[in-house]
């Protein structure tokens, strides 16, 4: 059966399972636009702005575990979607994006929107294509697929030419084989007795538990290890969701801006356990100093990140479900009493989440009230933008259900928060979203919410509104000798502006008023936006300052040693 080329894209991509795309047209993609009109079972959502496009694929894609889908046209069309496909590299994301191209006959004439986008995008995939035959279409989406979802996941980009899409070709599709259970390697199973060696003769061990817990959906495997063995559990900014947060066993997050008694644990430890995560700068500090005492295992699905940033005396490659799998027979049955006494005894006397006493409204009251909700109504998913709010709610969000935090880890792309609960609500029509936003980065990508209007998708925004980009303000203040520059963010009547979107909103001043306000938003069927105005002199902690390592970790100095709240 011949098919017009954006016929073959169309019919390609419902071969490979998606149901779901988010982009915005222009003139060298419109021949694949066209096609969709014949294809009501693949919807399309129109967002304002192409980074918002990739950021609602990846949003999609870490709820559902497949590729989320983006597509723009040439030129700037694919260049706006580079933050977002970087964004999903950096994070390990399946994502597939679609681009236009001008024709074959103009290409490298500098012609109208004419650019390469598979050399621009070359560093931030793993694989570009630059389809000139529409012969090649659909072996070329088949393969984009499947290096999207294998080894470590992430980003890939077809590039398809205008006249590419619009000649026939004949339409077979490749055979999609079934997804195969990942398996251990010889030389893996060969590791695991020195591991379990290490984990059974430990005695002051963590583990130290990432994204890559998440991708393999090992969380059942790891609560199994941290009950059969006794050790403690620590997350990092992308791990936090994959073990329970209420769990005795967890003791939530390490790192910059980590819990105080994460920091000191790891840094204690004989033993760390890395699980699906990397060891990155944001997790250990000067590495030079990171865990003096340890004795590190690493084990994770990218073998090049292996001791890539610190010594590991045993190296897992593989994926995280498979190897814990193997692993668990091999360990004792263990507590490790004494070990977590003296975490409890950190807990009390460097209480991480006290909140500083003032009349004033901080983000540290509107989160708490925000987990009192969500403690309510497991099926919730959060999503956060990037910034001191990012921080604030990785640590006072405790989320119980598997999978449910989402944030730009890697890259930190502010106005990451809009876009990516749009496509984190697409994906799970009938959950509870929450994003968490600051002015900042709310005010590049509010556009999408006449996307959350037009199609009513039900999330809940609370807007954090300090008047000023908090984080930068926070290295001002302690790192350039408070020289503030270019902090204060006016912005709009937020109320108003939600509300000229047709989306319902109010504005919090007082601490008293925040609970009701978050329940309101919980309990209206649309999307509802919450603006809190927050004490903009407050600044995040604990804080690993530049160049520290974990025991140098700062405390608010606002903040009793002996009032938890």
């Amino acid at each position: 059966m011949k098919l017009k080329g954006a016929e073959i894209v169309c019919e390609s991509l419902i071969k490979e399972g998606v149901d779901v795309l988010f982009g915005h047209p222009g003139g060298a993609i419109l021949p694949f636009y066209d096609a969709l009109w014949s294809y009501p079972q693949l919807k399309h959502i129109l967002v304002r702005h192409e980074q918002s496009a990739a950021h609602a694929a990846d949003g999609y894609a870490r709820i559902t575990g497949k590729p989320g889908v983006c597509v723009a046209t040439s030129g700037p069309g694919a260049t706006n979607l580079v933050t977002g496909i970087m964004g999903a590299k950096a994070d390990s994301v399946p994502l597939v994006a679609i681009t236009g191209q001008v024709a074959r006959s103009a290409l490298g004439s500098e012609a109208f929107q004419e650019c390469d986008i598979c050399s621009i995008a070359a560093a931030c995939t793993k694989r570009t294509f630059l389809v000139m035959s529409t012969d090649d279409l659909a072996e070329t989406i088949h393969e984009a697929f499947q290096v999207a979802q294998e080894g470590r996941p992430g980003p890939v980009l077809i590039d398809i030419p205008r006249d590419v899409q619009l000649e026939l070709a004949e339409f077979v599709y490749p055979e999609i084989k079934p997804v195969q259970i990942p398996t251990v390697s010889a030389e893996t199973k060969m590791k695991l007795p020195d591991a379990a060696r290490l984990i059974n003769q430990a005695e002051r061990p963590v583990i130290i538990a990432g994204h890559g817990v998440l991708i393999s959906k090992a969380d059942e495997e790891l609560i199994q290890l941290s009950d059969k063995t006794g050790i403690p559990v620590i997350n990092t900014l992308l791990g936090l969701s994959n073990f329970p947060r209420n769990h005795s066993m967890s003791l939530g997050m390490l790192g910059m801006h980590g819990m105080y008694w994460s920091n000191m644990a790891t840094d204690q430890a004989d033993v760390i356990f890395g699980v699906g995560m990397r060891f990155d700068d944001r997790v250990t500090g000067n590495t030079a100093a990171f865990a003096p005492h340890a004795r590190i295992i690493h084990l994770d699905v990218e073998p090049s990140q292996i001791g890539r940033n610190v010594p590991t005396e045993v190296g897992l490659p593989g994926d995280a479900k498979a190897v814990l799998k193997e692993l668990l027979p091999l360990l004792e049955q263990k507590n490790h009493i004494e070990w977590v006494e003296s975490i409890n005894r950190i807990k009390e006397e460097h209480p991480s989440l006290a909140i500083p006493k003032t009349d004033k409204l901080l983000a540290q009251h509107v989160l708490k009230d925000l987990n009192e909700i969500i403690q309510k109504n497991p099926n919730t998913n959060v999503v956060t933008g990037v910034g001191q709010h990012q921080m604030w709610a990785a640590q006072f969000l405790f989320l119980d259900k598997f999978n449910t935090f989402i944030s730009s880890g890697g890259l930190g792309a502010m106005g990451f928060e809009i876009p990516a609960a749009l496509g984190a609500q697409v994906a799970a029509p009938d959950s509870t979203v929450w994003t968490i936003a600051g002015d900042g980065g709310f005010q590049m990508t509010l556009q999408e919410l006449m996307v959350l209007a037009h199609e009513n998708l039900p999330v809940k925004i609370v807007l954090l509104n300090n008047g000023v980009l908090g984080m930068v303000k926070q290295w001002q203040e302690m790192y350039f000798d408070g020289h503030l520059n270019q902090i204060p963010m006016p912005g709009p009547n937020y109320v108003k502006l939600a509300e000229s979107y047709g989306i319902p909103a109010v504005r919090v001043t007082e601490q008293e008023d925040v609970y009701q306000a978050l329940l309101q938003a919980e309990q209206h069927d649309g999307p509802y936006l919450v603006e809190c105005v927050i004490d903009p002199s407050v600044n995040v902690f604990p804080m690993v300052p530049p160049g520290g390592s974990l025991p140098d970790t700062l405390e608010d100095p606002l903040t009793s040693a002996t009032s938890p709240n």
